[in-house]
């Protein structure tokens, strides 16, 4: 069978055992496999469901001579992708196996176009400012070059989740899965648990079966190690044998485990100054940026402000099935001279609340409840202390007012409220004419 199927063109190894079948598995990762179910040592069953463990998309046909009703239930419960008779014929046997890796290599289709619809397009990136802009080129020269690491540095917000998420979809990996992980998140024991997987017995609690990591489930893929300058001086090292090595064993393990996985980084800290202070390994720290991407704060690229802003009301718009189709200058304005210390992860998050409470086609200023207790240079008035919505609303509105001379009608149209509602607030606030935003 093994000549037979090589000379169809496939790259074939054979092993006599279930052990030493595990190993080829773990070192060659192979496209499918033919699993004899009555081997000695290890039977079909036990390697299929291993097999299974490392990686669940992984197809397996099982070969018997012994067939029965509850041996073809176990094996297909197990995950088989099929389950042959002995004796069968070769010819029989090139039309099953032609059959696996066509249904296999539809299935990677699949996840390649749900991973790339999941995301827009890079033509569909807001990226009007020059900053942006070489992200994204350079982003694209990236994605070519699928095996080297990744480097992703910036501030909480700033979007180097999405930048990941690009990387793999526009590249070679994208029919294979992207598995991400926050780093500062876990403790870690439970980080090192859910990123190499664990044998059963390993710890208090975990699971009788064992279990896969995330390395092992992005198998030809990509993984998102996010906020790693949160990783522990001994996972660090764990990760730098990975890195080195291609291979690691799972906790509580004995067996190496050998992965092809492209690995993408992200911290919101300096590296280079914890490198100095002893907070993150100088080895790892070169093995990562290796491609390194930084991705400005939204302050830094005002650009990007206002489209970003129309393109998070049009998506809130639909979802929330309101009529906001206009953004004001004065809305403008504000935006533009606010800091956004939580940059574009603020300003959505911004935006989807005043949709929500919008009522009219043009979004209320006052719904702009903006953090200006956080932010350091917005160039708007601070309110002292814990900034209420009310504070927010009169700061607003008595901005408003000072721009339009306080002339009611455009004073009120600007805030997409009527004249009695803004009588109304101006009482409440005891504003009077004399104020200055």
């Amino acid at each position: 069978m093994k000549e037979a199927l090589e000379e169809e063109g496939y790259k074939v190894y054979a092993e006599k055992n279930g052990e030493d079948s595990l190993k080829i598995v773990k070192e060659v990762i192979p496209d499918l496999i033919l699993l004899d179910l009555k081997m000695p040592g290890m039977d079909g069953i036990d390697l299929l469901k291993w097999v299974k463990s490392l990686d669940q998309n992984m197809l397996v046909i099982l070969l018997t001579g012994h067939a029965s009703v509850d041996s073809a239930v176990s094996a297909m419960k197990a995950g088989a992708f099929d389950y042959l008779e002995k004796p069968f014929k070769i010819e029989h046997i090139k039309v099953v196996v032609d059959k696996a890796l066509s249904t296999q290599s539809l299935m990677r289709e699949v996840i390649r176009l749900r991973a790339k619809s999941a995301i827009p397009g890079f033509e569909d990136i807001i990226a009007v400012s020059k900053e942006m802009k070489e992200v994204i080129e350079h982003v694209k020269i990236i994605a070519k070059s699928p095996s080297s690491t990744v480097l992703i540095q910036g501030e909480s917000g700033t979007g180097k989740e999405l930048i990941a998420n690009y990387i793999h979809t526009m590249s070679s990996r994208n029919k294979y899965r992207f598995m991400e992980i926050n780093c500062a998140a876990l403790t870690e024991n439970l980080l090192e648990a859910e990123l190499f997987g664990y044998e059963k017995g390993s710890f208090t609690g975990a699971s009788t079966s064992g279990k896969a990591g995330l390395f092992e489930a992005a198998q030809r893929g990509s993984i998102f190690l996010d906020e790693i300058g949160e990783m522990s001086i001994s996972l660090q090292a764990k990760l730098l044998r990975v890195l080195q090595e291609k291979r690691f064993k799972r906790v509580g393990g004995i067996d190496d485990i050998y992965i092809d996985v492209r690995i993408i980084a992200s911290t919101n800290r300096k590296l280079e100054e914890e490198v100095e202070k002893g907070n993150f390994r100088k080895d790892l720290y070169y093995r990562l940026k290796v491609l390194p991407i930084y991705i400005s704060p939204l302050r830094d690229r005002k650009e990007d402000i206002i489209p970003l802003a129309k393109q998070f009301i049009h998506d809130f718009d639909n979802e929330f099935n309101k009529k906001v189709n206009n953004i004001t200058k004065e809305i403008e304005r504000v935006l533009l001279n606010y800091d956004w210390p939580g940059n574009v992860r603020e300003l959505k998050s911004i935006i989807e609340r005043a949709v929500l409470l919008s009522n009219g086609s043009t979004l209320p200023a006052e719904h702009l409840l903006l953090n200006y207790n956080l932010s350091k240079n917005s160039k708007s008035e601070s309110v002292d202390g814990d900034k209420s919505i009310a504070a927010v609303e009169k700061l607003h509105i008595a901005e408003i007012l000072k721009e339009t001379s306080w002339r009611m009608t455009k004073a009120s149209k600007i805030l997409g409220i009527n004249r009695t509602t803004l009588y109304n607030k101006i009482k409440q606030y005891g504003m009077k004419q004399k104020e200055r935003a």
